[in-house]
């Protein structure tokens, strides 16, 4: 399953056209705010796919029956552009276990062909549960799927949801057709092109220098 959320009537497609403006880019805190807000619009839609058990809850005059999620999920981000997204996530799934992956491109010399390099990783057990798997860009898909291989090594989820704000349709299809049948895609935005240096167009840039500042 594909959500793109620009196709819904959502407050999600004003934040990512302010993520997209040159001009709204010059304020990185406007930036990391969007890619938060957009994280927990993502989050309650995803949550609509979660299990839940109807409990009794005591309020200051009588009982209440209430819906409870019967587990939250872990969630997994690829350093640095992930972390604003990370962040909205876990402001709804407040109780989640927390994954990080450091990820790159490893250009190689004189070429516009790169290697994917994945360095650190720290994760609870994700054996069985539910294991959102969050990057901003997913360009051609190469790093997502490395990083749900490595993560493979804290054992198997029984459900993948892929969050991204903006996803090139030729990466999409790749991690469609690497990852397990039955991942949920949650995306912003789906564009067509990207460039030979594997930068989706017209994309918005570089989400972890916009949000962090230019990297040497």
């Amino acid at each position: 399953m594909v959500l793109e959320l620009v196709k819904q009537r959502s407050v999600a497609a004003h934040f990512l056209a302010e993520m997209r403006d040159i001009n709204v880019q010059r304020d990185p805190m406007r930036f990391r705010r969007n890619l938060e807000r957009l994280g927990e619009v993502i989050a309650l839609e995803l949550s609509r796919t979660l299990e839940y058990q109807e409990q009794e809850v005591t309020t200051p005059l009588g009982v209440a029956r209430v819906q409870l999620l019967t587990e939250q999920p872990v969630l997994a981000t690829i350093l640095r552009a992930g972390l604003p997204m990370h962040q909205g996530l876990l402001n709804y799934f407040d109780r989640a276990g927390s994954a990080f992956i450091s990820a790159y491109r490893k250009h190689r010399k004189g070429e516009d062909a790169f290697d994917i390099q994945v360095e650190y990783l720290s994760s609870p057990s994700i054996e069985g549960r539910v294991l959102v798997l969050c990057d901003p860009m997913l360009a051609t898909g190469q790093s997502m799927v490395m990083v749900y291989k490595a993560l493979l090594r804290h054992g198997k989820p029984r459900a993948l949801h892929v969050v991204s704000a903006i996803a090139s349709a030729e990466g999409l299809e790749y991690a469609k057709l690497h990852l397990p049948p039955g991942t949920r895609f949650w995306i912003g935005a789906i564009d067509e092109e990207m460039t030979a240096q594997a930068y989706i167009v017209p994309g918005l840039g570089d989400a972890g220098d916009l949000a962090y500042g230019a990297k040497l």
